[in-house]
């Protein structure tokens, strides 16, 4: 048999490397000149550093089109804080069901059993690429879950599932899915997000958002721990309103604040919610399509349905080795990433270390549909040179 001639090099570079699934990429044309009017050496206290705060809030309020009575916060330490801040603060009142398919939910099911050791908790599991049966969640209990699991690219396909007559509380952490996803907010009483991720923000900020469901039960449930500060909600028995205001409970960087309001403002400008969802369902289109031709690899997420449209994450398939078949689908995985890093096309494309061995490539509107065509030919150019002998 006459072997397959070498696949050629291929010749244009995405104009971005950056597919990372966090920190993600800014947005196209961003430069550090989108930071010159940032309230630098002022006080996040002062008129002006407060006012920009409040336009983080209004514009996210504005854009995500919340409900009346729903309340926005800038809080500290990135989604995991404002994850927690809802978990110490809402949980505890009524039996909760905790949902893990990936490693953040399993995050989530370790804080709830393990640090708070809530006396009535079913955990509802699924392995890397599957959901649990969301059919199972009781309304009338509370219910924790990512919307979209960052490191298993699986995401819940609606929120068909989460009863409109709930007595429970329903807490989404939705950091990977808030502006590339249809969300139901008025399903869902806390939701929280980073600006790292679909915005392409920077670091460290969280955002924490609140039904009135979730505040009445704020205002009527004292837990039975202390809360640390970086946790605390209310005043004297009622939600401090200044915290949904402007204020915040430590200080932000001012930098980052503005350069939120750098990404808010382009989510403006591009069309709003409706424009960065649909420009993120096409990157995963992009991948849908190649993959469908690429034999070495296959989506984690088996379910089309649950496939999600940032985190797009793929498994290495039996076949994965090549002429190799004792090869370490893994090692086969680090070769492949680490040449497409040295060649400057795709930085931080590996897999979550929990998950099974493949790439996870951000799909988010950050990044343009142009670049991931771009970056496909590098995919199966780098496999050839890391399987072929």
């Amino acid at each position: 048999m006459t072997p397959k001639p070498p696949r050629p090099r291929p010749e244009r570079r995405p104009q971005s490397a950056c597919f990372s699934s966090g920190p993600c990429a800014k947005r196209p044309g961003w430069s550090l000149s989108a930071l010159q009017e940032a309230a630098t050496g002022r006080s996040h206290r002062s008129s002006l550093g407060r006012s920009k705060l409040g336009e983080v809030i209004s514009r996210t309020r504005n854009l995500l089109e919340l409900p009346a009575g729903y309340r926005v916060a800038v809080v500290p330490a990135s989604d995991t804080g404002a994850v927690e801040m809802a978990l110490w603060s809402l949980l505890g009142a009524r039996g909760v069901d905790v949902l893990a398919w990936e490693s953040f939910g399993q995050g989530w099911v370790t804080d709830i059993t393990r640090q708070l050791r809530l006396p009535d908790v079913r955990v509802l599991e699924a392995d890397y690429g599957e959901l649990p049966a969301l059919q199972e969640v009781d309304p009338e209990r509370d219910v924790v879950f990512t919307w979209n699991g960052t490191t298993s690219g699986v995401c819940v396909p609606n929120g068909d599932w989460i009863a409109a007559d709930r007595t429970g509380l329903t807490l989404c952490d939705a950091t990977s899915a808030i502006f590339a996803m249809e969300l139901p907010f008025d399903k869902l009483d806390v939701v929280t997000y980073s600006w790292q991720k679909v915005m392409g923000g920077e670091a460290a900020h969280g955002m924490l958002i609140l039904s009135p469901r979730a505040v009445e039960r704020l205002e009527s449930y004292v837990p039975p721990w202390p809360l640390p500060k970086l946790f605390r909600m209310t005043r004297q028995g009622r939600l401090n309103e200044a915290l949904f205001e402007g204020d915040t409970i430590n200080t932000p960087s001012m930098l980052c604040v503005e350069d939120a309001l750098d990404a808010l403002r382009w989510i403006d400008e591009v069309g709003g919610v409706q424009a960065v969802i649909a420009r993120s369902r096409a990157n995963l289109n992009v991948l849908a399509r190649w993959a469908a031709n690429t034999s070495w690899v296959d989506f984690l997420a088996r379910d089309p349905a649950t496939r999600s449209s940032t985190s797009i994450c793929f498994r290495m398939t039996p076949n994965a080795s090549g002429d190799d078949p004792s090869a370490d689908p893994a090692a086969v995985v680090k070769r492949l990433v680490t040449l497409l890093a040295d060649e400057h096309v795709a930085y931080d494309i590996n897999a979550y270390r929990e998950a099974p061995p493949g790439l996870r490539i951000w799909g988010g509107a950050t990044v343009s549909p142009d670049d991931l065509a771009l970056l496909t030919p590098w995919l199966d150019w780098a496999y050839e040179q890391v399987t072929q002998p």
